[in-house]
């Protein structure tokens, strides 16, 4: 009988579609699904309450789709490379599946368990799954990254595809391996959603069938409908693969055949993903740098007041107020509203883009680091984006065309609750006696705004002009 063999679950948390998992049944022998608590990611700079809460649920599930094909998870608590060879020790293991990671964090971890295993004769092997488009396969002409998505996600659409793998009829088993309890966590946010496999399958079931796809092109920017897939965290920890989203979405990849409108855009979406997961994979100096390195003497300020209201969503624009107040009660935020708040705090604030980026990482469910890096230096225009730095969202019209009906802003900013459609953009606008028919006071109430829109906007064409003349 062959030797047993453990996968290594880490943001991989699932069944079905996962390649490194089916590896090992087909080699034949035990295997030991294993799940390692690294507390460098619970405790460390980019942990979140909120996502381990999140995490735990997910591991959970895990742990019943494992029982349920006849094997058990074990769980541990340490640094992996201690942990797995341990457990690869305990059990004669020779070979450790992985999913590939990309982040560098996971790269510098997963080197020192490869070296850790082989001072014991056992070799990690490392699967798909993470993405649909390995990094190596959606490169330019000249064998070099793209900078910028529009021509990746051309390259991207083009690379063929691996067909999804359904889940193992079994997992053989083996006795004798201890497992720690699943530690818990007590989230920041008021309420979120259900992790696991189970809830994430139901989640992209939904999706599909009750319209929200179909109507994704036209309606996924709309701030006030859940009319996007609310897929990310599970996309996040792997409880279902990009693959299989994609698949089920629709997605048509071969050449000249179009996909419908709704999946289309979709799908595109899910390519915006893996083009920053690339772009951290080919650069991972901007964790923490510019990606444009031109960008790298704009004057950014220090205001920790003004940072403080920006968190506490008391700027005085309702909806960026309700973007951030989204955030902190339920870990998630409109992205839509994501792209309007950093560009505020980049733009109007001057704040540097690694503030936001932190405090996004805090509080994200989903919070994604390629992702949330990605998007936070696209808004303040220091990363690989083809527009010019002087896309400055207004918030007020970025309100009245993404919420014109002020539901969202209503839903979050409860003191605006009674203020009409026509004004709940603009409340300091409103009389007096509109304000008192509307049981509101300016600056008792809800604060003014804490910057004037076109005096910020000019500040911030000055500051980021000054790149230019260096």
């Amino acid at each position: 009988m062959a030797a047993p063999s453990i996968v290594w679950f880490r943001n991989d948390l699932r069944v079905h579609d996962h390649p490194a998992l089916t590896a090992a049944v087909e080699r034949g022998g035990p295997v030991i699904p294993l799940f390692v608590f690294d507390e460098r990611l619970t405790a460390g700079r980019w942990a979140s309450a909120n996502r381990n809460a999140f995490l735990v649920q997910c591991v959970a599930s895990l742990g019943e789709h494992v029982r349920k094909l006849g094997s058990n998870l074990v769980v541990r608590a340490g640094r992996p490379e201690e942990v797995v060879a341990r457990v690869a020790q305990e059990a004669g293991v020779q070979d450790v599946f992985v999913t590939q990671d990309y982040t560098p964090f996971s790269r510098a971890r997963d080197r020192l368990v490869a070296k850790e295993l082989g001072t014991m004769g056992a070799r990690l092997h490392a699967r798909r799954g993470r993405l649909i488009v390995e990094p190596e396969d959606a490169l330019t002409g000249t064998g070099k990254p793209f900078e910028v998505f529009s021509p990746f996600e051309r390259r991207w659409m083009k690379v063929p595809r691996e067909k999804c793998l359904p889940a193992p009829e079994s997992i053989p088993g083996i006795t004798g391996i201890t497992s720690d309890r699943i530690p818990t966590f007590a989230p920041t946010a008021s309420s979120l959603i259900e992790g696991g496999e189970s809830a994430a399958r139901a989640r992209l079931s939904s999706f599909v069938s009750d319209g929200r796809l179909g109507c994704y092109a036209s309606e996924r920017d709309s701030l006030a409908e859940p009319a996007t897939s609310g897929l990310s965290a599970d996309l996040h920890f792997g409880t279902v693969s990009p693959l299989e989203v994609a698949s089920a979405a629709g997605a048509t990849w071969e050449p000249g055949v179009r996909s419908a409108k709704g999946s289309e855009k979709f799908v595109s979406e899910l390519a915006w993903r893996e083009f920053y997961a690339h772009l951290l994979w080919h650069n991972p100096r901007v964790l923490k740098e510019n990606f444009r390195r031109e960008m790298e003497y704009i004057p950014w300020r220090t205001a920790p007041g003004e940072f403080a209201r920006w968190t506490n969503g008391e700027t005085g624009y309702p909806v960026v107020d309700a973007g951030m107040r989204q955030l902190r009660e339920t870990g998630w935020m409109h992205n839509r509203a994501r792209m309007v708040v950093a560009s505020f705090l980049t733009k109007h604030l001057l704040i540097h883009w690694s503030e936001g980026e932190a405090h996004f990482m805090r509080h994200l469910v989903d919070g994604d680091v390629a992702s949330n890096n990605g998007g936070w230096q696209w808004a303040a225009s220091t990363g690989a984006d083809s527009q010019p730095y002087f896309r400055i969202f207004n918030p007020i019209l970025q309100g009245k065309r993404f919420d014109p009906d002020g539901e969202y802003v209503r839903r979050w900013v409860p003191e605006l609750r009674d203020v009409p459609a026509t004004d709940i953009h603009t409340p300091w606008t409103m009389s007096g006696a509109a304000q008192s028919e509307a049981g509101l006071v300016i600056d008792r109430d809800y604060p003014a705004p804490m910057v004037d829109h076109y005096a910020a906007r000019a500040r911030a064409l000055a500051a980021f002009g000054q790149t230019g003349s260096r």
